[in-house]
């Protein structure tokens, strides 16, 4: 077994969720292809005392219950063993693996949109508990060939470029992060206590109220790699205009060159380049889906390029992004949908962040903390 991915464990174990001896793990696959990080987590956990559950997808699953029913119950239907694991487990990992990540592009979007209810379901325990505190859980990616290919890299290419960004090229990757962690905390000081966002930029005008809001420091506790700081905006007080300058993936669909409009926090209007159709459906899933649950500056400079992996774009250094749908309870947002959605704008070439009005952050660099 590759050593950086015995490292990963130790890191994901250690680390980012801190288990303690005694505690049940739920180690969950998206695919067969995530199983030699399955291994390693199992095996990392029972040396510890942890006591380990692995739950892996069949290949293809979600293609195939699009595939064989066109009944919504059954397209929606919770799996009651992952539903019992994310009610009590206190520390799941979640291994994104996926073998074909627009396997479900082509099916009608009402089967789409029920299948989705299965995995929103899940994320909303997941989000409450860990509001609560009663949930440390970590997402994480294996490198896959349908990876490589997005990224238009080699297996080995894109193996390099995620061991990497996830510093498990470097002889102590733990105290690594725990460096990045702390430098990032001094910006979460910062912002705390402060009240009015304006981003600008050449794809982006837009502003909000964060009063009352925290902002979260994302340095590798729930997503790994990580690298972002992030809060969940007021909800009716987001106004302007956005362009992303990314395509954005989501639940097996690619949409390029999405615009939005933004009126007392509601989207307003929404036009894509390209599957336009997908988008508008998207927002229209719940009330919740046309409001922003989170906007996030990406901190994570050892990632540089877009691959069409939302884990590792969304922390690209030098962008911001926005989610529309369910909000982060832990930074004080009220905003809930069946709905997260990230959508990236670069800011590297003349991007603005005012707070309160001093100006923060200026092609893509904080100029305090």
């Amino acid at each position: 077994m590759d050593n950086r991915i015995r490292k990963m464990a130790y890191v994901l174990l250690h680390y980012s969720t801190a288990t303690q001896p005694g505690e049940r793990v739920l180690i969950r696959s998206t695919s067969p292809a995530g199983e030699p990080l399955c291994q390693a987590l199992y095996e990392e956990a029972l040396r510890m005392g942890a006591r380990p559950v692995v739950y892996i997808h069949m290949s293809q699953e979600n293609a195939l219950a699009l595939e064989t029913t066109d009944d919504p119950a059954l397209l929606a239907d919770v799996n009651p063993m992952l539903k019992l694991m994310y009610d009590e487990a206190p520390v799941i990992i979640r291994i994104e693996a996926e073998e074909n990540t627009r396997d479900r592009n082509a099916y009608p979007l009402d089967k789409q949109s029920a299948r989705a209810k299965a995995l929103a379901a899940l994320i909303n325990v997941q989000m409450r508990r860990e509001a609560a505190g009663e949930l440390r859980r970590c997402t994480t990616q294996f490198p896959t060939f349908g990876y490589a290919q997005n990224a238009g890299m080699s297996l080995r290419q894109y193996e390099d470029f995620l061991f990497g960004a996830c510093k498990l090229n470097l002889d102590d990757p733990v105290t690594a992060w725990k460096g990045f962690y702390e430098a990032q905390e001094r910006l979460v000081a910062w912002l705390k206590g402060k009240k009015r966002l304006h981003v600008r930029g050449d794809n982006i005008d837009l502003q909000m109220s964060i009063e009352g809001r925290l902002f979260k420091n994302a340095g590798g506790k729930e997503n790994f790699p990580d690298g972002e700081i992030f809060t969940g905006p007021v909800e009716d007080s987001v106004n302007g205009w956005v362009r992303f300058t990314y395509p954005a993936y989501y639940r097996g669909n690619e949409v390029k060159g999405i615009e939005l409009e933004f009126r007392d926090g509601l989207v307003v209007k929404a036009r894509a380049e390209s599957n336009e159709d997908f988008l508008l459906s998207v927002l229209d899933s719940d009330p919740g889906a046309r409001r922003l649950g989170e906007f996030a500056i990406g901190t994570n400079w050892d990632i540089q390029q877009f691959t069409g992996s939302i884990l590792f774009d969304e922390k690209i250094g030098g962008t911001v992004h926005m989610a529309v749908g369910q909000g982060y309870g832990e930074t004080g947002s009220v905003n809930t949908s069946e709905v997260h959605w990230d959508m990236i704008c670069d800011m590297r070439q003349g991007g603005e962040i005012v707070v309160d009005g001093t100006l923060f952050y200026k092609d893509g660099q904080f100029l305090i903390g």
